[in-house]
């Protein structure tokens, strides 16, 4: 006779004994989404080189190049997650792997920056389907107990991710064409299909919700809206222009009307109800500002590398590893300082260190030692990393098991949103401030070479080649007006960061709350059984 004192299993013995090579399954579909934006990061300024060694890609199509992807991925997150409480977690899992890897064959073989956009959007449909699905299959296959293990070596993933991430990008760029780093993701997609058929049992929510085709519509059009007229201002360099505020207006008033349609549907995308928490508003609010600032910092850190300290594509994938190690090394130990100091005291503090280390680019110059951004770089990491391990097991924890892909959605959906509005907003603060400081340099040029030698710091560069020993002044200005942008960006970025760890140190709970949720937690649990 069993003792009542003993914990029940929820989780077959079967699918209990392989759960940690399915969490290696999980974390190989995974890396494919992450692995190919860190790669991107590496080959935007390939991709802006004039053909044939690009696509002469402006920057604001590669604002476009990376924010289809993400817009799309995002829009989509909720209602993937949806389907794959419906139909099956290993099902969508899979479709959504496929869907990504034709997804990728095509974005290597574009022929323009629009059908590199295009395809881009291909793949955050597939993206879509795979990310929440990973983490509402870990939920299924874990215990409570071992539930923030698992998501702390869920979260390492991300780093491993973007530790090879750039180091695979700079080897494939220096050996073949730009499209090798997209399709470089098809062999490992079939090498995930295959071992996801093997080792990865199916799961779906006894009761899942409906599909909400109008909150869907009305979400990614409002989000399209609003970065386009936010990336638009950034390439005028003028956010009082008409068209500029006319889209920035009606995206704020589409995601108004999503927020009023959501509430009032009895089957909404996101439940709004799970916002009056507090805590759990914080720990969304936390990860989707930790991405603004993150992704968007991230898109100069690139320029800065390349285009003012000459280093090649592979040579940036290597400067950047410090910041993947130290997301590999902290994010699955950040559990054991939220066991020690909480929640609130560990992400805190993790994003003081974020804000800091982004405040640091504003020092940095074209010859600052290169040790001291390979610090910068680690300490970054490892800020991030105890920021995204406590957020995530909070929200993850604050929804029932069954509901795990609604969570997970929810999560993803706001960090996907925070870093598209990061590197658009970040990204129009960059592309304003470089124009304001070389348009006087820029004079001699006709109208129309003028402006769109202005918009970046690529498109000067190749202005300057052209025009030989005349060119190297220009080369030098082209510098300097990057290198202020890069510093006012930066502190953008440290600021939304600082106010980031403003929110947690006021909303997410202490030490003492987290063992009473847990006990609470578990006789729900208990009592449901």
């Amino acid at each position: 006779m069993t003792s009542p004192a003993a914990p029940a299993r929820r989780v077959p013995e079967a699918v209990h004994r392989r759960r940690w090579a399915i969490l290696g399954v999980l974390m190989l579909s995974l890396l494919i989404v992450v692995l190919d934006n860190s790669i991107l990061n590496v080959a935007i300024k390939t991709i802006s080189t004039p053909a044939p060694t690009g696509l002469g890609a402006t920057q604001s199509e590669l604002e476009w190049a990376i924010n289809s992807y993400t817009l799309v991925f995002a829009g989509l997150l909720f209602s993937a997650g949806l389907l794959g409480d419906r139909l099956g977690r290993k099902k969508v899992l899979i479709g959504g792997l496929v869907v990504f890897g034709v997804g990728s064959a095509l974005a290597a073989f574009s022929g323009s920056p629009a059908e590199l956009i295009a395809f881009r959007a291909v793949m955050g449909l597939g993206a879509a389907f795979v990310m929440p699905a990973t983490l509402a299959v870990l939920m299924n296959v874990f215990e409570r107990e071992e539930q923030p293990k698992a998501i702390g070596i869920w979260a390492g993933g991300v780093g491993l991710a973007i530790a090879i991430g750039p180091i695979t990008g700079g080897l494939l760029l220096d050996h073949f064409w730009w499209g090798s780093v997209f399709l470089v993701n098809v062999p490992i997609v079939a090498l995930a299909v295959g071992l996801m058929l093997w080792l990865v049992p199916d799961s779906r929510d006894p009761s899942p919700g409906r599909i909400d085709p109008v909150g869907v519509v009305l979400s990614v059009t409002g989000l399209v809206l609003l970065v386009y007229g936010i990336i638009k201002g950034g390439q005028l360099a003028d956010f009082t222009d008409v068209t500029v505020l006319s889209t920035i207006g009606a995206g704020l008033a589409v995601l108004a009307a999503f927020v009023w349609a959501e509430k009032r549907s009895d089957h909404p995308s996101i439940d709004i109800s799970y916002f009056r928490d507090k805590v759990f508003s914080a720990a969304i609010a936390a990860i989707a500002l930790v991405f603004f600032a993150l992704m968007g910092v991230t898109f100069f850190a690139v320029f800065y590398t390349q285009s003012v300290r000459g280093y090649s594509p592979l040579e940036t994938g290597l400067l950047m590893l410090p910041l993947a190690v130290a997301q590999l090394v902290f994010a699955p130990r950040a559990r054991l300082l939220v066991d020690r100091f909480g929640n609130k005291a560990t992400t805190t503090a993790g994003l003081v260190v974020l804000a800091a280390t982004l405040a640091a680019f504003a020092a940095l110059d074209a010859d600052t030692p290169i040790w001291i951004l390979e610090v910068v770089f680690f300490l970054m990491g490892a800020g991030m990393a105890h920021v995204m391990t406590p957020v995530s097991v909070v929200i993850m924890q604050a929804l029932p098991r069954e509901k795990a892909g609604s969570a997970s959605a929810l999560s993803n959906t706001f960090r996907q949103v925070g870093g598209a509005l990061g590197i658009a907003v970040l990204g129009s603060v960059l592309s304003t401030a470089y124009r304001n400081g070389i348009e006087d340099d820029l004079g001699a040029l006709p109208p129309g070479a003028r402006h769109s030698a202005g918009e970046s710091i690529e498109a000067t560069l190749a202005v300057a080649d052209r025009l030989g020993a005349r060119g190297e002044a220009l080369a030098g200005r082209a510098n300097d007006a990057f290198l202020h942008a890069m510093h006012v960006t930066a502190l953008w970025g440290a600021a939304v960061a600082a106010l980031c760890a403003i929110v947690v140190a006021v909303f997410l709970p202490g030490r003492d709350r987290t063992p009473e949720g847990t006990e609470g937690d578990k006789e729900l649990v208990s009592a449901g059984d």
